[in-house]
């Protein structure tokens, strides 16, 4: 009974250990997001991504859809690391995410996020994380 009793309190400890570790990493990337990052190093970054999403939804409204959608693949695995925007590259064995399972043809707005991109890469080159562009999309 005795020996029961210190697992249960060594498996209580362990639990909170864990939760107040998970509480801090989880803080400290709520820092790291915040809404303007962009203002001093690319100011114009997510006016070019919001026009250019909402020139597409204007043109087919079930783009949203789509673009919600990659968000969610990229996001859902290993958080969002932008891996879903990553192709193929020809001659190489291993299949981007892009062309995996059930990804492989059903993914629509990747051409939007392409088109942000290469706005914003000519107004502010090498600035904006790929992973943003994506995040900066969905809102």
């Amino acid at each position: 009974m005795m020996k029961m009793l210190r697992v249960v309190t060594w498996f209580t400890k362990l639990s909170m250990l864990c939760m107040l570790l998970i509480a801090i990493d989880t803080t400290k990337a709520q820092h790291q997001l915040k809404l303007g990052f962009y203002r001093t190093t690319c100011p114009a970054a997510e006016k070019i991504v919001r026009d250019t999403v909402n020139k597409a939804v204007t043109a087919n409204p079930g783009m949203a859809a789509g673009i919600l959608r990659l968000y969610f693949h990229d996001c859902f695995v290993r958080g969002c690391d932008a891996s879903l925007l990553l192709k193929t590259v020809p001659g190489d064995e291993t299949e981007s995410e892009q062309d995996a399972g059930a990804n492989a043809g059903t993914l629509r707005g990747l051409e939007i996020i392409d088109q942000a991109k290469a706005k914003i890469e000519i107004a502010c080159p090498k600035t904006v994380s790929c992973a943003d562009y994506n995040g900066l999309a969905q809102r």
